[in-house]
């Protein structure tokens, strides 16, 4: 089967229409018929080929919402026609420990969407049937496409950590990862604080839920609340006053990083012994957490805020991204 798609033919080039044959579809497969596809900080770092890990040529996407079209004969659990959202997580060993144990995204074997595979830019995509997460009634499906990446990213430390209710919690970042973090913390129950560098974006970080915003540029806003979170979520991927936010933590907190910082983060160790402090980072969420977060989604009404482009004017949507201007996710939708 042909499949219609935009791909880039080298690193930091323009998307292009580009088709290719798909083959046939493997057992354990499902062909899904993209309705809409997020656009990821990941899919400008694969298109730039920042991690070293992409080939060309390249066809991005992986925040897929669409319908199967068809699945292969190993497939039980799935059915023709049922809607289903892909992440960036295309396959799993389903052996080691930690499929077998439900940490499917930590398997030393894991596949991407996006890596030596053609993604979401396109009318179809095809995975590995255990990552096709059926989407529950309830689910905005024009918004539902950054759930998959953005939204489980922020969504599993909850898990994982066992945040409560009760928790005071930071989020580092009022982006793409940070108002969807404060959007399932304030409906999770927990006081929420903002941090960002912007002091204009107060108003609208309190509209997603957060019940404090600091300046973070404010080193002196930052001493103020020493002590008093039980768990920070930084969404950025650049260097910060790391000791400022392990300060901020009560004992028995954690810094909990889900941006990808390139540089080595320096830290002071007493701090974190004398408070019994801890530092984590975690990737994206296994289908079961995913399929959590989607229910929990549709239970309170949480949607990312996006903007919404026609497949066929991919390339505005990336510049949008590049440019930093995107307020805050970018989907493009199939016209047909």
């Amino acid at each position: 089967m042909i499949f219609q798609a935009y791909a880039a033919s080298e690193a930091k080039t323009e998307l292009k229409p580009f088709e290719y044959e798909a083959g046939i579809l493997a057992g354990n497969e499902v062909q899904v018929k993209v309705e809409t596809c997020g656009i990821c900080h990941s899919d400008l770092s694969m298109l730039n080929n920042d991690w070293g890990l992409s080939t060309f040529p390249l066809v991005p996407g992986h925040e897929v919402i669409g319908n199967i079209e068809s699945i292969g004969e190993q497939v039980k659990h799935l059915k023709v026609g049922q809607r289903v959202g892909v992440g960036w997580f295309s396959n799993s060993c389903m052996n080691c420990e930690w499929c077998v144990g439900g940490d499917h995204n930590l398997c030393g074997s894991s596949e991407g969407v996006i890596v030596g595979r053609h993604g979401g830019f396109s009318d179809r995509v095809r995975i590995d049937a255990t990552w096709a997460i059926p989407i529950p009634d309830g689910v905005n499906l024009e918004s539902a496409g950054p759930l998959m990446c953005g939204g489980i990213t922020v969504f599993n430390p909850i898990l994982q950590f066992d945040v409560k209710p009760t928790n005071r919690v930071g989020v580092i970042g009022i982006g793409g990862l940070g108002h969807m973090a404060l959007k399932f913390l304030d409906a999770y129950g927990c006081e929420v604080t903002a941090f960002s560098s912007n002091e204009n974006k107060e108003e609208e970080a309190k509209s997603f839920g957060a019940d404090h915003f600091i300046n973070s540029s404010d080193a002196g806003s930052l001493k103020k609340i020493s002590g008093s979170l039980d768990f920070i979520i930084s969404t950025v991927n650049v260097p910060l006053d790391w000791p400022a936010y392990i300060d901020a933590l009560r004992p028995k907190g954690r810094l909990h990083i889900v941006g990808g910082v390139m540089e080595p983060i320096p830290v002071p160790v007493f701090p974190l012994l004398f408070g019994q402090k801890s530092i984590s980072a975690s990737p994206l969420g296994s289908p079961n957490s995913m399929a959590v977060m989607l229910e929990f989604s549709a239970r309170h009404q949480i949607e990312p805020m996006v903007e919404t482009y026609p497949m066929d004017k991919v390339n505005d949507a990336m510049e949008k991204l590049r440019s930093g201007k995107a307020r805050y996710r970018l989907v493009l939708k199939n016209e047909n």
